[in-house]
């Protein structure tokens, strides 16, 4: 029985580790859809491209968690804000720091590049927002009026405004120019976590943790429309590039909307999760999301989903393409003008911040440039991606194919496929050597009528994946008869970057070796003095610990007591004890170990002292010592 090829709308493309800890943020490039970055709890940023397993470059340099990131239009600059507050660029051609900048006393929440200026916004936990010139290095301006945390920001496509939203449950619109709030937008009822610019109209829209998509107009200065879904709460919204309809990432599905009238056009069910960000490229629209350590990438066929139209609200098929719709006439609002020169800076009436706000360079942030760098982890993507930058069109290319489709997990039979009023147009199945290779369709755009095509029958007897190979997903190898990496070869791949820490550890097993070596004999006196004797603090906690099995510092305050509880008593009546009559060498032996140890006990009680002011555990461990030491005193 013949069976017909029939793609999915929405598939899982690829899951990476992305971190050595958990993923705390991540962006995708909107230019290509094809570049990734993602941020760790390891205070790295990576930079993937889409559909590579191998990391391209990781970019060092931030101290704390990475909390935002955005690359810039042009896909050159990637600038990431961390826990502590500070933001750093790096330049990805250049594959090293540009500038960092400091000013923010909280979280780095939202970033964002302006469209044609050398200017980058930021948000933050303690509400601030502010404007960086990054030629300079310095605060331009510094926007007050969120009571609470500034989750997102975007530039408006002229370069104009700046819209921010924000935990306190409003979208607010400044002027760049001015330096001040053109409109307060209020009306949801929870956080607000993204907003968004239409590409060509006067109009921005805004999800939120109230479950509500809210469409803006930005010359009246008034709600549009209002669209409330019983899914979860909206964490990301793209608008399609010819602004016919507006994207909505909720868990696990998409949703694609209109504002005049409010509708839903087409649900698509996508597995991703807790979608983190989207872009479209080659008519397919990307959505990554990570959980843990893990990022994922998914794609939905956008030539398979409704964007316009009178079809109700609903599930879309599977079983066969959409024809997309042709774009309806002129835009309803005014359209923005686009710059054709880059922005300049802020005009004069824009009050700047004191000098101390602005951080001129200085030797401290030059300092801490220098500690910033970019580990190129693939030469061979690295070149292909960001270099060169200025001989031929960077890579990867705006025509670049799109992403192949796999087949249906169960294909129908060729009369299902097949409605009955298509059945005279169903060809013969090809023989199997006549097959022909499968071609994949160039993006077309949306103002394109989609001729609807039939589904390529073949044979159903096959014994592998159709367009898939093995050898894809499986990682090159110099000789194809060694599949298989040995030991050694994955321990020095694992190795590589931290040669330092192994020198260490390699060093202090062979100290604990030797002291066990000792050990094993039971002379546990001479393995407590080669523990001392190597003069390694690291492997003495290590025998105290296995002695008592406790924490480092809960450890040292159980020897001691064990100590003051044995051996005090002994040693105050040693010393107090009149002298002998006569010469006795074991006595004189005896007192003159214990005024060393009372010596150190002692100096010791003067710290116990300074700590038992501590609360928890460790501050009634060193109260217990104070009470057993309160005899030195």
């Amino acid at each position: 029985m013949a069976v017909a090829v029939t793609t999915k709308t929405a598939w899982k493309l690829q899951e990476i580790t992305a971190h050595s800890s958990n993923v705390s943020s991540l962006v995708l490039g909107k230019s290509s859809g094809r570049l990734l970055a993602t941020g760790g709890d390891d205070c790295r940023v990576n930079v993937w491209s889409v559909n590579k397993p191998n990391c391209i470059m990781s970019l060092t340099g931030h101290t704390t968690p990475i909390e935002s990131l955005q690359i810039n239009t042009n896909e050159e600059l990637i600038v990431a804000g961390s826990q502590s507050g500070s933001i750093r660029v790096w330049d990805l051609e250049a594959a090293k720091i540009l500038r960092t900048l400091l000013g923010h006393k909280a979280n780095i929440c939202s970033l964002d590049f302006h469209p044609f200026g050398s200017f980058v916004a930021s948000g933050s936990l303690d509400t601030n927002i502010k404007l960086w010139d990054v030629r300079r290095k310095g605060c331009v301006f510094r926007y007050k009026g969120h009571t609470e945390a500034v989750r997102c920001l975007r530039f408006s496509p002229d370069g104009k405004w700046l819209a921010s939203a924000a935990d306190d449950h409003t979208v607010k619109l400044w002027d760049l120019a001015a330096g001040k709030i053109m409109f307060e937008f209020t009306g949801h009822t929870g956080p607000v976590n993204i907003v968004e610019f239409h590409p060509n109209e006067y109009l921005l829209a805004s999800g939120s943790f109230d479950r509500t998509v809210r469409f803006w107009d930005l010359e009246k200065f008034q709600v549009v429309s209002c669209i409330e879904e019983e899914a979860t709460p909206v964490r990301c919204v793209l608008f399609n590039p010819d602004g016919c309809c507006l994207y909505s990432g909720f868990q696990d599905s998409l949703r694609v909307y209109g504002w005049e009238p409010e509708r839903c056009f087409d649900v698509v069910l996508v597995n991703w999760g807790k979608v983190a960000d989207l872009s479209i490229c080659n008519n397919q629209l990307i959505g990554v999301s990570f959980a843990q350590s893990t990022v994922s990438s998914f794609v939905v066929d956008l030539s398979r989903v409704t964007k316009s139209g009178s079809i109700p609200h609903g599930l879309i098929r599977d079983d066969e393409p959409l024809v997309p719709p042709t774009p309806t006439g002129s835009s309803l609002r005014r359209i923005y003008d686009r710059p054709s020169t880059s922005c300049s800076k802020p005009q004069s009436r824009v009050k700047h911040n004191s000098e101390s706000e602005r951080r001129s360079p200085s030797s401290e942030d030059d300092r801490d440039e220098k500690e910033s760098k970019a580990e190129i982890q693939n030469a061979e993507d690295y070149k292909e991606i960001f270099q060169p930058k200025n001989a031929i069109c960077r890579t990867p290319p705006r025509n670049n194919e799109p992403f192949p489709a796999p087949p249906e997990d169960e294909p129908v039979t060729a009369k299902e496929a097949v409605k009955p009023s298509q059945a005279a147009d169903v060809q013969t199945p090809l023989p199997k050597q006549e097959l022909p290779e499968p071609v994949q369709r160039p993006p077309i755009a949306s103002s394109t009528p989609l001729p609807r095509t039939e589904p390529l029958v073949i044979p159903a007897a096959r014994n592998e994946p159709i367009g898939l190979k093995v050898s894809d997903f499986l990682p090159a190898v110099k000789n194809q008869s060694q599949n298989e990496l040995v030991d050694e070869e994955a321990m020095s791949q694992i190795r590589k970057g931290h040669e330092t820490m192994c020198v260490v550890l390699t060093s202090r097993h062979k100290n604990l070796d030797t002291v066990r070596a000792v050990w094993s004999t039971g002379d546990i006196k001479n393995s407590v003095d080669s523990a001392v004797a190597i003069n390694d603090l690291s492997v003495v906690v290590d025998l105290l610990n296995i002695v008592n099995q406790k924490a480092y510092v809960q450890t040292g305050c159980t020897s001691l007591k064990l100590i003051l509880q044995r051996f005090l008593p002994l040693i105050t009546d040693i010393l107090a004890a009149p002298p002998s009559v006569g010469v006795d060498i074991t006595r004189e032996e005896r007192l003159h170990k214990c005024k060393l140890c009372y010596k150190q006990l002692k100096n010791i009680s003067n710290i116990v002292k300074n700590k038992s002011g501590l609360s928890g555990r460790h501050g009634s461990a060193f109260r217990e010592l104070r009470l057993l030491m309160a005899v030195l005193e």
